[in-house]
């Protein structure tokens, strides 16, 4: 059987050792390497001949970020797949790692189990976050996605879209021309609809629907 080859980033060397032995037990997967930061990705693109189909990425590294470094990779190696594996998980960190294009996002306390489910999702699908992504981010971030499409107005759309991004409620009611009240309103109408609590579940019901493609 052919192996998933998979590179590991994380600048805590008991973990990323640790995480090596997991993953290397996994019969479909092969770490290939283990790195400390970003920066000794892009070092080993530029030397190495052998690539991954998986980096499993931590966010707070020295030299280069897991954010910085999967913004690198999804503009130079788009077919690589990255999988944040990290203990933040406040929602500008979350979102910056899905816009950097993660495709999927973990919490270090995981159980073994879930990472190995992980991985072949993201391998066979190419994702992480829709209707399987796991309970420890959900309950984190206080979401519950609903499992069927919702019929959303233009606005809706519009304003979901805006979400997605790095702006504030404040900058979205400029883009929008509308007060900041009226965009409280549609974020509790879409929490309401979507049954999400944070912006982070807005934006991962907009990945799931395709509505957002980051």
């Amino acid at each position: 059987m052919k192996k998933i080859d998979i590179i590991i980033v994380d600048d805590h060397l008991l973990f990323s050792q640790a995480l090596n032995g997991l993953v290397s037990n996994y019969e479909e997967f092969n770490v290939i390497k283990v790195l400390n930061h970003g920066k000794e990705l892009v070092d080993y693109f530029s030397t190495e001949k052998t690539f991954p189909h998986i980096v499993l990425m931590d966010i707070k590294m020295p030299q280069m970020n897991g954010i910085e470094a999967t913004q690198w990779l999804k503009n130079n190696y788009p077919t690589i797949k990255v999988l944040a594996l990290s203990m933040e998980c406040d929602e500008v960190t979350i979102l910056q790692m899905l816009r950097a294009g993660a495709k999927g996002y973990l919490l270090k306390d995981i159980h073994p189990k879930i990472l190995h489910h992980a991985l072949l999702e993201v391998y066979n699908n190419g994702f992480y976050y829709t209707e399987n992504v796991t309970n420890t981010l959900l309950n984190s971030a206080g979401i519950t996605l609903t499992k069927s499409r919702i019929n959303l107005k233009d606005r809706e759309v519009e304003f979901l879209k805006l979400a997605c991004s790095e702006r504030t409620y404040k900058e979205i009611a400029e883009v929008m021309c509308l007060s900041p009240k009226t965009i409280e309103n549609y974020r509790e109408a879409l929490f309401d609809k979507l049954n999400a609590k944070t912006r982070i579940g807005l934006v991962l019901y907009a990945i799931k629907e395709k509505i957002v493609l980051l």
